[in-house]
């Protein structure tokens, strides 16, 4: 995701392996903690977003997204969050912004998602170009300031790759820097996060060599 605001990861995205929330517009972090808890009982997507919807006052100031661990997604528009806004829905993803550029924000996303669908592209990378299409196509009309990547694994409570820019003058162009080292340095690491029947699980010899050379990677990066 990417905002005009600080800490857009720090507000918006709620991940565990049961699916993906993301609140937006006026935040209620509760839709975060509360409906991440409502999956993990096996609600869908759906029912989780009414279940949170209702009892919220100022439901019509916000937006929600939610995909399930079935990929079923479902979003939600308030009345009131500011324009240009919407929302876009499809198996395994939802897309939602305001105060957009305009409309075309959305579906360069959307169209940026399934094109990756037909190649073996890792899902953080698809993800990292939804985000390049969206700023590509205008993303938010207040201007730029922070973005976010985040993925979560099935078998661990550990992110796959949790990636954050808060302050930048061009924060997906930032975190697409940053996201060519974590492929290198990082995400072979947090793959090879044993899970709870692999707690005793030792790192390949090939990540063992990986973070014995980090520091003289970046040294040479400098």
């Amino acid at each position: 995701m990417a905002t005009a605001i600080p800490g857009a990861g720090a507000i918006c995205p709620f991940v565990s392996r049961h699916g993906a929330i993301s609140t937006q517009s006026f935040n209620n972090y509760y839709f975060g903690i509360d409906g991440l808890a409502h999956l993990a009982e096996g609600l869908s997507a759906s029912v989780v977003g009414q279940i949170l919807l209702r009892n919220d006052p100022g439901r019509e100031r916000r937006q929600l997204l939610i995909v399930d661990a079935l990929g079923a997604s479902w979003a939600f528009t308030g009345s009131e969050c500011l324009a240009e806004n919407g929302q876009l829905l499809g198996n395994g993803y939802a897309v939602a912004g305001n105060t957009l550029s305009g409309k075309e924000v959305l579906t360069a996303m959307v169209s940026s998602y399934e094109a990756s669908g037909t190649t073996d592209t890792r899902l953080s990378e698809r993800l990292m170009q939804v985000l390049e299409a969206g700023q590509a196509a205008g993303g938010d009309k207040r201007g730029k300031q922070s973005a976010a990547l985040i993925v979560m694994g099935r078998e661990s409570l550990v992110p796959l790759c949790d990636l954050r820019v808060d302050e930048h003058q061009d924060p997906v162009r930032e975190l697409r820097r940053i996201y060519e080292v974590a492929k290198e340095e990082l995400l072979p690491f947090m793959a090879s996060m044993p899970t709870r029947e692999e707690v005793g699980r030792s790192l390949t010899g090939e990540l063992s060599d990986l973070l014995a050379l980090a520091p003289s990677k970046r040294q040479a990066r400098s």
